[in-house]
């Protein structure tokens, strides 16, 4: 696969991922790796039941990505409306709703389900990527596994049982 040149969405749980298995210089060196502010307090919420290497510096974070992007309640409302039935958390909607503002060439990094489900109902499909695919396209092998969800077999089961069930594989 070509390595993506423009910008990586990223939700908290890749963050937390790459932070876990010792990954985030890697990404947030390789690629322009953006988030949303609600990403990032979400990366500080929980804090204290992680372990030591799990507990992630809110302002060394920030000094690595390219852009930490505020989403108002008006954005957040267009990711409601466009599919009110699909129940994404804070971050992700607001990941959401900030992608949908973009024109530029884009990709989404978020294992999450029902994030996914949202970015096949809006023919986004193609914009979402495994962190497993962007790490090995920067070169970098984690010393310890991803786990599952962050893998490109996951992602690519995942997003044909989605692409199917929303009824998108009908002629």
């Amino acid at each position: 696969m070509v390595r993506h040149q423009g910008p990586i969405l990223v939700d908290t749980n890749v963050i937390l991922e790459c932070f876990r298995v010792g990954s985030w210089r890697a990404l947030s060196n390789g690629y322009s790796v953006e988030t949303v502010e609600d990403c990032m307090t979400e990366t500080q919420t929980g804090f204290q039941r992680r372990r030591p290497e799990m507990q992630i510096d809110a302002t060394q974070l920030a000094a690595t990505l390219k852009a930490i992007h505020p989403v108002g309640d008006a954005q957040r409302a267009i990711v409601a409306v466009r599919a009110p039935d699909i129940a994404l958390d804070v971050g992700e909607r607001s990941l959401w709703a900030h992608a949908l503002t973009r024109n530029d060439a884009w990709i989404l990094c978020g294992p999450d389900k029902a994030s996914m489900r949202f970015g096949v109902r809006l023919g986004l499909k193609d914009r979402l990527i495994a962190l497993e695919s962007l790490l090995v396209n920067a070169g970098h092998h984690p010393k310890e596994a991803l786990k599952l969800a962050y893998t490109t077999k996951w992602l690519e089961k995942v997003l044909g049982e989605l692409f199917i069930s929303e009824g998108l594989g009908r002629s």
